[in-house]
């Protein structure tokens, strides 16, 4: 066996194999072995006919696509990693035969690559940081969230809804003025302020009153899940049936010692705002990180080959299946609710899935040119931090990570690495 291999258009690779008579025939004699089970010919138990018999009976070529298989499964896993130097093949070949004899076979794999990302700049931009502060008003909301362990439900008569009361709806969505697929419920029970539904509904339910109807005017959101939803602005036609509201018990010493461990409630609310606070420090780290990003990604070049996106698509798809199955729901069930097809469903999330592909390339491009690594002080600094955090000594805490989590600990020292130096070397505009 011998081979060649050139690039090719869209990120692939054309790699030509050619195999010799003999280890065409030594195939066929394994596919024979493999498969001569399903073959029934009269006068022959099965498993027990001769090969040649066989292929009188069935014709020449009927173990020709399992010994195709043979020379596949046996040589193209040995040369894509013998080239793995060369090229990184990222999605099943397309394969063909380009020549067929008794002395020579030649099959042809088209093989889609990791493509080579052409980076426009990631010096010297001026990218949006984002900053966010903690308010008195959300350190308050977040500690009297302690209060609904016992707090108790009541129906509500006299006033109209608020944010945090669960309300009792019938609704009905329209596009145009026309319907459309799960948009409409009857009796159903919101929580205002839960974020369970689009922006801007319960924002809008909240201030009727039992009894009275309303339209309200929404905006999809661009990524929305629903491809012929996207963007779209919608009317909901709601009448509220009823109200529940929620009767918190007083904020005490006694019920933060009870339910949150803390002594008195002064101390409570530090332990609030410290969490708060860190998690404002972390969403603007976060955000800002993903500004860096995406300046940079506006500058690319970069032809991503589709078996990329559509692994990528794979995972979003299994990661939505994971969020539903926690709710009860499954995803063949959500799709057909929506009026969508399998396809359809994959379909939507195919330029999140190209903008996820472009984005790590262009991180493994940046970390390669910029010869960023984590140091063996590094890795030791962080396990011994992170020994600390959950108090215990280095050697025994060593004694817990294996090498998926050792690999983990050093990618992690690189990525903060590598923010850190594009945080230097580019403009942060609040």
């Amino acid at each position: 066996m011998n081979y060649t291999f050139e690039a090719s258009e869209k990120s692939t690779v054309k790699l030509v194999i050619n195999f010799t008579g003999e280890e065409w025939k030594s195939a066929i004699d394994q596919a024979y072995l493999r498969t001569r089970g399903k073959y029934a010919v009269p006068g022959f138990r099965k498993g027990k006919c001769p090969k040649p018999v066989i292929e009188n009976y069935y014709g020449k070529a009927v173990f020709f696509d399992d010994a195709f298989n043979v020379l596949y499964s046996e040589h193209y896993p040995v040369i894509i990693e013998k080239e793995s130097a060369n090229f990184t093949a990222v999605g099943a070949p397309e394969l063909s035969v380009d020549e067929l004899t008794d002395e020579k076979v030649v099959l042809t794999a088209i093989v889609p690559v990791k493509p080579e990302v052409k980076i426009g700049s990631y010096k010297g931009l001026e990218i949006k940081k984002y900053e966010y502060n903690v308010t008195e008003e959300e350190i308050k909301t977040e500690a009297d969230k302690i209060l609904l362990r016992e707090a108790k439900t009541v129906e509500v008569t006299d006033r109209a809804c608020k944010s945090g009361d669960t309300v009792n709806i019938d609704f009905a969505g329209s596009v145009d003025g026309e319907l459309f697929a799960g948009g409409s419920m009857e009796h159903y029970d919101l929580e205002l302020g839960s974020g369970s539904f689009i922006p801007g509904f319960e924002d809008q339910v909240a201030g009727m009153k039992i009894g009275e109807e309303k339209d309200i005017k929404v905006t999809f959101p661009a990524d929305y899940q629903a491809d012929n939803l996207k963007g779209k602005e919608a009317t909901f036609h709601i009448k509220l049936h009823a109200i529940k509201g929620k009767e918190l018990p007083e904020l005490t010493d006694e019920y933060v010692k009870k339910h949150a461990g803390s002594e008195t409630v002064a101390a409570y609310m530090a332990r609030v705002k410290e969490r708060l606070e860190n998690k404002a420090k972390n969403d603007s780290r976060d955000q800002t990180e993903n500004s860096i990003l995406q300046a940079i990604c506006a500058t690319c070049e970069c032809e991503i080959p589709q078996a990329m996106i559509d692994g990528e698509v794979d995972n979003i798809v299994q990661d939505f299946a994971q969020r539903l199955a926690y709710q009860g729901l499954q995803l063949k069930d959500y799709i057909q609710y929506m009026g969508q097809t399998m396809e359809q469903f994959r379909a939507q999330f195919a330029e999140q899935a190209r903008s996820r592909v472009l984005t790590q390339l262009v991180i493994e491009k940046i970390i390669k040119d910029e010869n960023i690594t984590a140091t063996q002080e590094e890795i030791e600094a962080k396990i011994a931090e992170q020994a600390a955090s959950v108090e215990k000594s280095v050697d025994d805490y060593k004694k817990t990570l294996d090498s998926r989590r050792m690999e983990y600990i050093a990618n992690d020292i690189v990525i903060t690495k590598l923010f850190d130096f594009l945080s230097a070397n580019n403009k942060l505009v609040a």
